[in-house]
């Protein structure tokens, strides 16, 4: 089994949106008239090559970023740094691999907004199953109009989605972890890998490494607090047992150290 982590568009934002931490983004007195702090906020998917199939995470956001967004405002307040005809998006990204989206046998969505789910419509192929948590799908298609917060209806409308729920082992070594706070069914991902130990995919269970603390820390978009602290220490839990490598959501400075495809991979 092979773990290609793909570069998906790299979005900017003010990083209050991502942590509500003192000191760094929240000001004190002495530093109310410093400039808002923005940073990178990365996205990525992860290509996993097992033996029973290819498996894709999550789709990053799209190149029609700016005229899709722009019915939510989002556009403004997350824009993505890539030129739209320039690498860094998932089509390039499996390109570099020599695939398309017809060569994924399995798309699993970690929640359904418009920088995870957003490319999801280039598998509506017929041959890619598609999957994401059964109350995250539930939910976001009972949202009226064009969009909810961060849900984009038209991203994953009329889309095959088959639900699962809990913590679920897909394939051997492969399996998704019910970690909901962010959304009502965002899901992480544990790949068990051989040689290199278990590696934990946060997604948007947890944005970056100074909101997995511990203490955790929380974040100004999170739909349900508590359930969001609880799937944080779940996954603080599995982690310590499995002496995992944990990967968040959106760290642009971790991102910095991971092995992007098609350059490295992990096995």
């Amino acid at each position: 089994m092979r773990v290609h982590v793909l570069s998906t568009g790299v979005m900017e934002t003010d990083l209050t949106w991502l942590l509500l931490k003192g000191g760094r983004t929240i000001r004190d007195r002495f530093h109310k008239d410093d400039p808002v702090v923005w940073g990178d906020c990365p996205t990525h998917a992860v290509l996993i090559e097992h033996p029973e199939g290819r498996i894709l995470w999550d789709t990053g956001v799209p190149r029609d970023w700016e005229q899709r967004w722009a019915p939510t405002g989002f556009q403004d307040f997350f824009p993505v740094r890539e030129p739209v005809d320039g690498p860094g998006y998932l089509d390039s990204s499996l390109a570099q691999l020599e695939l398309t989206p017809d060569d994924i046998d399995l798309l699993v969505l970690s929640h359904l907004h418009f920088d995870h789910a957003a490319n999801a419509k280039m598998f509506d192929n017929g041959k890619t199953r598609i999957v994401a948590n059964h109350t995250e799908i539930s939910e976001a298609l009972k949202i009226e109009g064009y969009s909810q917060g961060a849900h984009i209806v038209d991203d994953y409308r009329d889309l095959p989605l088959e639900g699962i729920s809990g913590d679920v082992e897909i394939v051997p070594g492969v399996s998704v972890i019910e970690t909901p706070g962010h959304t009502w069914g965002t899901m992480s991902l544990r790949v068990d890998l051989e040689n290199e130990g278990t590696k934990i995919f946060t997604s948007d269970a947890v944005y970056l490494a100074d909101s997995f603390g511990p203490p955790a820390v929380g974040a100004a978009i999170v739909w349900d607090n508590l359930r969001w602290l609880e799937s944080v220490e779940k996954l603080r839990g599995i982690a310590d047992a499995t002496g995992a490598e944990v990967i968040f959501g959106h760290d642009g400075e971790q991102a910095k150290t991971l092995r992007y495809a098609p350059d490295g991979f992990y096995n």
